[in-house]
């Protein structure tokens, strides 16, 4: 399709200029000659009108075609719906019948396979209202979301010791945006700790903050820090894009994103809800 549109956009393009060089040549030696106004109207005329022309050619293919990836996109989400409750339902009902340790060693794993796939199904849902620029935020109970992030993340660093202050708090956000912004925040404290193994979460009033006590940022790494691909650590794994994302986010949601550092003695990243 794209290379047909190529040609299509070049072809139209040579004969546009061709037909304006002889449109110019012609109306320069003709009666328009004595009327510069006149011909500087009809030439303006003329390179606008192209102009959409080669604009309508241009995008219009590309449109249709960002129309038919995203009304597949919806159609296989909805698919993907049904199999992923019968899959989860049938996991409880089995659960509830079965008392062999091994079984349910098993069943523990499908489950944990099924919520890795229904995780996937939510952020494909998400991405598709992101590019219709449909509202996404919904009241969402903080306390509860970040202690099934902190269980999710614990089960990747069963080395680490979270240590949690949460209280109560509801926000009105993007929820799997936010989930995003804290898996990627105690991310980071993690793998900037390869001492210390404990990370403090507080939830408190409209604050959440994350510390870690590890290896620190220096104050002109700290002003660095938010560019996209930036790593303070070229050593640690990583692509160098959360925090980027992480500052989008709170940008957009309308959230104080502040950071305090100090070398040797760590980190602290606070999110308030405003």
């Amino acid at each position: 399709m794209f290379v047909n549109l190529r040609l299509s956009i070049f072809v139209y393009y040579v004969t546009t200029v061709a037909t304006f060089l002889t449109l110019f040549y012609f109306l320069e030696h003709t009666l328009l000659a004595q009327n510069l106004s006149l011909l500087f109207v009809f030439l303006a005329s003329f390179v606008v009108l192209s102009g959409v022309f080669i604009s309508k050619l241009s995008v219009e293919p590309l449109l249709e075609h960002i129309e038919n990836l995203q009304a597949l996109s919806k159609e296989t989400l909805h698919e993907l719906n049904l199999p992923i409750s019968i899959i989860t339902s049938n996991i409880a009902m089995i659960k509830k019948g079965s008392s062999d340790e091994k079984t349910l060693r098993r069943i523990a794993r499908v489950e944990s396979a099924c919520e890795m796939l229904e995780k996937r199904y939510n952020e494909l849902d998400y991405m598709i209202k992101m590019q219709s620029q449909q509202e996404i935020e919904e009241q969402i109970a903080l306390k509860e979301l970040v202690e099934k992030r902190v269980a999710f993340l614990q089960q990747l660093y069963p080395d680490m010791a979270f240590h949690l202050k949460l209280k109560e708090v509801q926000v009105l956000s993007d929820k799997i945006g936010l989930e995003k912004v804290i898996d990627n925040l105690i991310d980071n404290a993690v793998k900037y700790s390869q001492k210390s193994k404990v990370i403090e979460i507080v939830l408190e009033d409209d604050k959440l903050s994350i510390e870690d006590f590890g290896c620190g940022i220096d104050d002109v790494e700290l002003v660095k820090i938010f560019d996209r691909y930036y790593q303070t650590n070229k050593s640690v794994e990583g692509f160098g894009i959360g925090l980027s994302m992480v500052k989008r986010f709170c940008d957009k949601n309308r959230v104080e994103l502040t950071i305090k550092s100090q070398l040797q003695k760590g980190t602290k990243v606070q999110m308030r809800f405003k």
